[in-house]
């Protein structure tokens, strides 16, 4: 059970026993009370694939490296500008993309400084402004699309609205983070210590890390090789100059028609927003589709040379572990042996050997082809020559001769080998006998060796590719690789794409409309309207801007918060309504975007599911070997996400008091 599934299973489950119907269902997925969701998921979703696709280009990267570039080697500058071009972006396209590709570049570059002990400040601290710079456009949190469409909010009164508190937050919150909550040499230090990286790989050729195995047997190292790898995806990352282009200037042109149709539709009539991005995103999709057909020799070339060279050292390295397995084993094997026999044997010269070696260093008669004896005698006689009239040595003793005994031990070396391979055709390479008893191999047999090895490898590659019959599932692997060796970019980005939110959104929406029509969100809505008289505006802001933070980590997301809690003021509207009580302008204006201050910072509260966004920073980080426990993430961010609801919030009421007047607010 997850994000997904759980409120899937809670609507299924209360469609069974009839406690919602039709009309909840209805509402909730067509929509009702000026929120849409249909129209939200469609122009999310949109937009988010023209985000994802210049992500998909490497323009983040590369514009990250620009950035580190500028930073030079000064921790502290590097940490402020980094800090500055994730807000900066993070307005622009959102906060996904951000999490996609600045998460990834921020986990390389703390595994190859040599100096930066934990890479917690970083990737704490991306994580946090990306978020708070969402909340500046409506385009670029889904949470934002909600509150807007439910109170009629043009997206140029929202900007206007929210710029402020969010834009002094992240002034006020960097000397905070640098001199407080991350005040570490060891987090931030003054000077970063980079490894180099080789001037092979920085003439390299960076290659599209869309396409699958693409950087061929580098993904399957580790170690030093691994680090070189991370250092090259940051010092000579990977940028499609044309698709970066064109998906920038589609972007802003995109952004920029939305928000003057959405400023001129209160004359005009209701416009749906997604009337541009869908149109948008399909330009983009036949920009990238073209651009993949044109370029599918080269990709797919990339991609064949590369799986094969994975292949090769998955093989060289399952050959090498055999090898190792049947060394222990051998090992184990001769201690046993010892173990059961009391002492082992070793091989030693007898006394009529050793006199032919001195008759043969005065005289120098003997020839090569004398038959000297060899004496095997226990191994516990330590330094002392055996003699015959040793009774212990005398029992155990056996006289070969010395060629005789070679010959013997390669015949039934050979024996051995023909019929080890007649019982198995692939057999992995056992270990060389010592050098003292069969003496050094020659380069013949090493070549031999080789050969064997290479034949090995060879089978080991070429037996995955005898499968046998044809399946749906086989089929569908086939398509999908298909797909990425042609259309990289394009499989790239919809595999990326939030689609899993979709199916979430709908069921919050149907849970909280069932929430609505059974009598729920009026009593949360008459406990509100009492906080509101006791506490006025102030209390308004604040209560709202706390309530919105601490409910995204248990009401299903901030978008569930969202969805909720908006649901809660449109009943409070309608209280004020019925009983003929007037809202002053302050307090419902206060309450709204103090909420939209809440459900964007609450993403970085206490607890990773209180956005997607959390839950797939958690996945990347994951993936790249850096684990957070929830503990520590809520540890963490406390004081962060503190500290910004106050500076937020604080700024808010300010703003409040003087650009609005304290006058009915009409609905």
């Amino acid at each position: 059970m997850n994000f997904v599934t759980a409120p899937l299973i809670a609507d299924l489950f209360l469609l069974a026993i009839l406690a919602i119907g039709r009309q909840e269902v209805h509402d909730g997925t067509v929509g009702a009370n000026s929120i849409n969701p249909i129209d939200i998921m469609v122009f999310f979703i949109t937009l988010a694939y023209i985000a994802i696709s210049i992500d998909a280009s490497g323009l983040i990267r590369y514009l990250a490296f620009k950035v580190l570039q500028k930073g030079g080697k000064v921790g502290h500058r590097l940490f402020f500008f980094l800090y500055a071009f994730f807000f900066c972006l993070g307005a622009f396209i959102g906060n996904d993309p951000i999490i996609l590709s600045g998460t990834a570049f921020l986990a390389y570059l703390t595994r190859v400084s040599s100096n930066i002990i934990h890479p917690r400040a970083w990737i704490f601290t991306q994580f946090a402004i990306a978020n708070i710079a969402s909340a500046i456009l409506v385009s670029s949190n889904p949470t934002n699309l909600v509150l807007a469409g439910a109170f009629g909010i043009k997206f140029i009164e929202y900007t206007a609205n929210m710029i402020v508190p969010v834009v002094v937050t992240a002034i006020v919150l960097f000397p905070f983070l640098l001199y407080i909550v991350f005040a570490d040499e060891a987090l931030i230090p003054l000077s970063i210590k980079m490894h180099e990286l080789s001037e092979e790989a920085k003439a390299k050729k960076p290659v599209n890390p869309n396409i699958p195995n693409a950087k061929g047997e580098g993904e399957e190292s580790d170690g030093a090789e691994n680090k070189e790898l991370s250092l090259e995806e940051i010092m000579n990352p990977f940028v499609d100059k044309k698709g970066a282009a064109f998906g920038a200037v589609l972007m802003a042109i995109t952004l920029i028609v939305v928000l003057v149709i959405n400023a001129i539709s209160q004359s005009n009539g209701e416009h749906p927003v997604f009337w541009v991005t869908l149109p948008a995103a399909f330009v983009m999709f036949v920009w990238e589709i073209s651009l993949g057909w044109i370029n599918r020799h080269e990709t797919r070339e990339i991609a064949r040379k590369g799986r094969r060279e994975v292949e090769l050292a998955r093989a060289e390295r399952a050959i090498r572990e055999e090898q190792e397995a049947n060394q222990v084993i051998l090992e184990q094997d001769q201690q046993d042996s010892k173990n059961a026999n009391g002492t082992s044997l070793t091989l030693t010269k007898s006394p009529e050997e050793i006199e032919m070696k001195i008759l043969e260093r005065e005289d120098g008669n003997l020839t090569e082809n004398s038959h000297t004896p060899t004496l095997l005698v226990p191994g516990n006689l330590g330094g002392r020559n055996p003699n015959l009239s040793d009774p212990l040595g005398s029992s155990i003793s056996t006289l070969v001769p010395k060629e005789d005994n070679l010959q013997n031990s390669r015949s039934s070396t050979s024996a051995m080998s023909t019929l080890d391979e007649k019982k198995e055709p692939v057999r992995p390479e056992t270990p060389s006998p010592p050098q003292g008893v069969l003496g050094p191999q020659s380069s013949d047999q090493s070549d031999l060796d080789k050969r064997a090895l290479s034949e090995q490898i060879s089978r080991r590659v070429e037996l995955p590719k005898q499968r046998g019959h044809t399946t749906l599932v086989s089929l569908f692997g086939d398509a999908y690789l298909w797909s990425q060796e042609t259309f990289p970019t394009v499989t790239a980005v919809v595999s990326h794409l939030p689609f899993a939110l979709v199916p979430f959104a709908f069921s919050m929406f149907v849970l909280v409309q069932a929430l609505v029509t059974k009598g729920w969100v009026p009593v949360f809505a008459y406990g509100w309207d009492h906080w509101v008289e006791r506490t006025g505006t102030v209390g308004a802001i604040g209560g709202m801007g706390f309530l919105s933070c601490i409910l995204c980590n248990f009401a299903g997301t901030n978008i569930g918060t969202t969805i909720l809690l908006c649901r809660v003021v449109q009943a409070w509207q309608d209280i004020h309504h019925k009983n003929g009580l007037p809202i002053s302008d302050r307090a419902f204006w206060g309450t709204v975007y103090s909420m939209a201050i809440g459900v964007n910072y609450g993403a970085f509260s206490t607890a990773f599911s209180a956005s997607l966004a959390g839950l797939l920073w958690r996945d990347i980080l994951a993936r790249k070997h850096i684990h957070v426990r929830r503990l520590d993430f809520a540890r963490v961010n406390l004081p962060i996400v503190a500290i910004s609801m106050a500076v937020g919030c604080a700024v808010l009421v300010g703003e409040i008091y003087v650009v609005r007047g304290n006058e009915r607010y009409d609905a």
